[in-house]
């Protein structure tokens, strides 16, 4: 009673972009608008739906219409009342929003399903914006990530994904991040990827595989020769265990390397989480050449035709900046695009 019809859904599943009438809704069939008046107003015997179809046998109570009593005429059923009552009070379906996000369930400090990684307090503060609830798909971060969700239809936006990422549409950037030197606090730091240091102690660097899709750092090292003493820690890792990709910030605490170069995020959160003390230093120069930067702008992405959907989010980052901000400062990321305090972390 409260809706004959239902929309289909938008990306956002908010705002109709077609109306059809629900099954069952509209009017009574058959029913004309003066026997439907009658049976309201006038008692009688109880009647089913089906015996409207049929005209009423004349001089019967459903044949008349009386006219209405004094101080009657804005007078409403009770039942009709209590409808439009509750009618009134229940969210409309048509007008719930819903954002759906594709994540990794494990793979803090990012995200993980427990919502407790910056990026799930971020597109929560994208959805009350929007007005909308979150809904997620899970789905870990290998190869065929987006093509397994967004591109499949599963949600309409990721987190956390490069600004230049060819696959999908992506927002203005959020925040800028580099890759980072992690080192005991009381160990000296490597200045740069020409430092000896590299050279002599042991190195621990992120692998994604061994076909040329790996890490800047890795190609990095692996240009100047830098092989024999370094380490490589899967960026999957390990998915039976908590957050796989923290094992390399771990081996640093432990002391099973000397050094290990670090995406900062990744590096700033967990470093602050160790017993051991870490120490924290950018990666210098930021760019090896045009195709091996250590810095990256992030943004969030859409599938490449929901251009409406992208320029609500842009709208949103741009209204909750210091929100956003304050947010990835409490989770320890390491910014290039703002003043930050890149040092000793406990």
């Amino acid at each position: 009673m409260c809706s004959a019809f239902r929309s289909a859904p938008s990306p956002l599943r908010g705002g109709p972009t077609r109306a059809e009438p629900e099954r069952g809704g509209g009017r009574w069939a058959g029913a004309t608008d003066q026997t439907a008046n009658a049976a309201l107003v006038q008692p009688g015997p109880s009647v089913t739906i089906g015996a409207l179809r049929r005209r009423p046998p004349p001089g019967s109570a459903f044949g008349r219409v009386r006219p209405p009593l004094k101080g009657e005429e804005k007078r409403v059923p009770v039942g009709i009342a209590s409808a439009l009552a509750l009618c009134l009070a229940l969210p409309s379906p048509v007008d719930a929003r819903e954002l759906r996000v594709c994540a990794d369930p494990n793979n803090l400090p990012f995200s993980n399903e427990a919502r407790e990684g910056f990026e799930n307090r971020i597109v929560e503060l994208i959805a009350r914006d929007l007005d909308a609830s979150v809904a997620y798909t899970w789905w870990a971060q290998r190869r065929g990530f987006i093509r397994n969700t967004l591109k499949a239809g599963a949600c309409d936006l990721v987190a956390g994904t490069p600004s230049n990422m060819e696959m999908m549409k992506t927002t203005r950037p959020y925040y800028r991040s580099t890759y980072v030197f992690v080192t005991r606090a009381d160990a000296p730091v490597p200045a740069t990827f020409e430092d000896p240091l590299l050279r002599e102690k042991r190195v621990g660097v992120q692998l994604v595989g061994d076909d040329g899709f790996n890490t800047p750092p890795a190609h990095a090292l692996a240009r100047r020769g830098i092989v024999q003493n370094v380490r490589g820690y899967s960026l999957y890792g390990d998915y039976s265990q908590p957050n796989p990709p923290a094992r390399i910030v771990e081996a640093v605490a432990k002391g099973e390397v000397d050094v290990a170069v670090v995406w900062g995020p990744l590096a700033g959160y967990f470093a602050g989480r160790l017993e051991a003390p870490l120490r924290l230093a950018p990666v210098k120069p930021q760019f090896y050449g045009p195709r091996m930067p250590m810095v990256f702008d992030i943004s969030m992405g859409v599938r490449k035709e929901d251009v409406e959907l992208r320029q609500e989010i842009d709208g949103v980052l741009a209204r909750r900046r210091p929100e956003i901000d304050a947010i990835l400062a409490a989770y320890g990321v390491p910014r290039v695009d703002a003043p930050t305090r890149v040092g000793a972390v406990r």
